[in-house]
Order: structure tokens, then sequence, then C-alpha cells
């Protein structure tokens, strides 16, 4: 018979996991680490960050972010731009022209957005209440279409590489990524590593496990062995043998 005290117990710690799991579920994305940081440009309020997906289309990249995330508006699934709003910040996916196997993921405050997009442009891609939100009657206060196409529609500040500074204040963008890690690096799209648990293709080692749980490693690691064994105990006339090692 459950005692009414312990049955109560079991309710709260049920509540407070479900808490805990909503609780989980809000905010926003976590790319830093998993994307190097290529580019930023920031002033006061108005900032963005630019990270860099190499060997990744929009679509991919969206549907990672997407997966980890629900954001509250997200646009029609497009190669070349898609736009991803998680409160106040807007995620701009886009096709790196120089590079057209590479994604760029473009993280943008809502007051740099204010700032330098141009209203026109966001209208294929955001609701019109939203847009109507960001600017005024007389349209955008910029040019700006994405960092993908900054030499042509600049913004007011210039972009530059990040800094240590730059690094910190980034905003925390985790993608899971199905059994691999992939670890920041420097600027551009060669300053990441990556390390692979089941292939055993990243610089830092691997662990190949067996079915019967034996493991066999490369690199720095090895796995430890087992050097104590339990005894085995029998029934006799009242004594007790344990076995030689």
């Amino acid at each position: 018979m459950v005692k009414k005290g312990s049955s109560l117990y079991v309710k709260l710690a049920l509540i407070l996991s479900l808490l805990v799991s909503l609780l989980a579920g809000c905010g926003t994305p976590n790319v830093k680490e998993n994307y190097p940081l290529e580019s930023v440009n920031r002033e006061g309020n108005s900032t963005s960050y630019v990270y860099r997906a190499a060997g990744e289309k929009v679509p991919e990249v969206a549907a990672d972010i997407i997966a980890e995330r629900e954001p509250d508006q997200k646009s029609p699934v497009n190669d070349d731009h898609m736009f991803l709003v998680y409160g106040k910040e807007y995620y701009h996916l886009q096709k790196d022209p120089k590079k057209p196997e590479d994604t760029l993921i473009e993280v943008d405050s809502e007051q740099y957005v204010k700032n330098n997009y141009d209203s026109s442009f966001l209208q294929g891609y955001l609701a019109a209440s939203l847009i109507g939100s960001l600017f005024d009657t007389f349209g955008g206060h910029g040019s700006y279409r994405g960092y993908s196409s900054k030499d042509t529609y600049k913004p007011k500040q210039d972009y530059h590489a990040p800094t240590k500074d730059d690094k910190k204040a980034a905003p925390p963008l985790t993608v899971e990524k199905k059994g691999s890690i992939t670890r920041r690096g420097g600027s551009g799209s060669s300053g990441g590593s990556s390390y692979d648990g089941s292939s055993g293709s990243g610089s830092r080692g691997s662990i190949t496990r067996n079915k019967d749980g034996s493991g066999s490693s490369s690199g720095s690691y090895s796995s430890p062995k087992k050097s104590i064994t339990k005894p085995k105990t029998r029934s006799g006339s009242g004594g007790i043998t344990r076995r030689k090692r």
C-alpha cells in the first residue's frame, strides 16, 4: 500500500520535471559551438554575427536549427535565403555566392534589422505584420540584403574579423549533430575540427565498441582493462570457498 505522503512526492517530482522540460524549450538555439564565427558587425545593441556552415545547404542548416528549437516564425524552404525568427533575434541563412556549397548563418539583433535591412527584400520571407512592426510607414532604413551581398548592399557599419571579445559576446548558437561533435575554430571554413565517435575520423582519436561490450581504440584514448573479479561462493558444509586468482 502506497502512503499518501510518498504519492504526493511522486506527483511533485513529475510536475517539476515537466516544468524543467518546458523551460529548456524556451530561448534561442546555440550555434557558436558548432560553426566557426567568421565576421562581426556591432555597435551598441545593433549586432550581427556571421557563422559558416561548410559543405551544408541552406535548407539542411535550417532543418538542424529548427529541430533543436522551433522558431516563432520561419520562411518557406529556399535554397538561397531563409529566415528564422526567435524573439528579437533574426537568423538569416544564406548561400555563399563565392562558395555555393557553404551556408552563411547570420544572427542579427532586431535593432540591426531595423537599421540596415531593405524592407522590400524582407517581404518575400517575413510576415507583413512583423515587417510593419520593424519599420515605419516610410519603409526600411537601409538597402542591406544580408552578408552574402554586403559588397553590393552595404550595411551602415563595416564587418570585421572577430576578436576574442567578439567571440565571448557572440550569441550562443548548439545544433545536435547525430553522433559527431564539431569544435569551433578560428575564422573561415577551415577553422573548425570535428570528432566522430563512430568512424574515428576526428583528430582526437576514436572508440569502437563490439556487441559484447569490449572495445578497441585509436589515438590518445585507451579503454581501461578490468583487473578485479568478484569472488564466487558455493554452498557446502558451513564454509565459504573463494576462487583463487
